[in-house]
């Protein structure tokens, strides 16, 4: 009696081991971000193409990115859009630092000091086309692309890598820009 209770508690831990190493292993595979990021190619206007639905663009068109290199090596990230329904421009500009300097690859961002979150550059064209970043805790990610438009199959290619490093793609959100939105300048709220 004794030795089938043994038996059975042996039995139980082993199942339950095995299950959690089961659940752990079908999680989506750590992050690659790219292996390097040339900043001064990659500052300048990005018009954003898609996006994981979140409440900061809820109802926005015309978005639009803007980074600058500063001279103490900084980025100032300047964030814009147009409200579908009224046509308001919104805003919100940004700090970032990179955290690590052999790939420039991965950056800390605060849009409102001291608060800092991690964002990942995880795919980038070779002539910086386009890039994708995300947050590092995968809640949120952007396709842009320095033209307001990208051919489906530049698209597809894209897609497809995001899938690979875990993204569901099929809850992005497609940006839609205007024929004037070229002309949009990025405002940013400080002087």
């Amino acid at each position: 009696m004794i030795h089938t209770r043994i038996f059975i508690t042996v039995l139980a831990i082993t199942l339950g081991v095995l299950y959690q190493t089961v659940i752990a292993a079908s999680g989506p595979p750590p992050l690659q971000p790219v292996h390097y990021v040339d900043l001064n190619k990659y500052a300048g206007l990005w018009y954003e193409i898609a996006h994981n639905p979140n409440k900061n663009e809820e109802g926005c068109q015309n978005s639009v990115v803007r980074f600058s290199i500063r001279e103490d090596g900084e980025i100032d990230i300047l964030n814009s859009c147009r409200d579908r329904k009224d046509g308001k421009l919104h805003h919100a500009d940004a700090r970032g630092w990179v955290v690590d300097a052999s790939s420039n690859s991965r950056l800390k961002v605060s849009y409102f000091w001291p608060f800092r979150k991690e964002y990942m550059i995880i795919d980038q064209g070779e002539e910086y086309e386009y890039a994708v970043f995300c947050t590092a805790d995968r809640k949120y990610i952007w396709i842009i692309s320095r033209t307001p438009t990208i051919s489906s199959d530049m698209l597809a290619k894209v897609i497809s890598n995001i899938e690979k490093q875990g993204f569901n793609t099929g809850d992005l959100e497609y940006t839609e820009h205007s024929k004037h939105s070229r002309s949009n300048a990025v405002i940013s709220k400080k002087p």
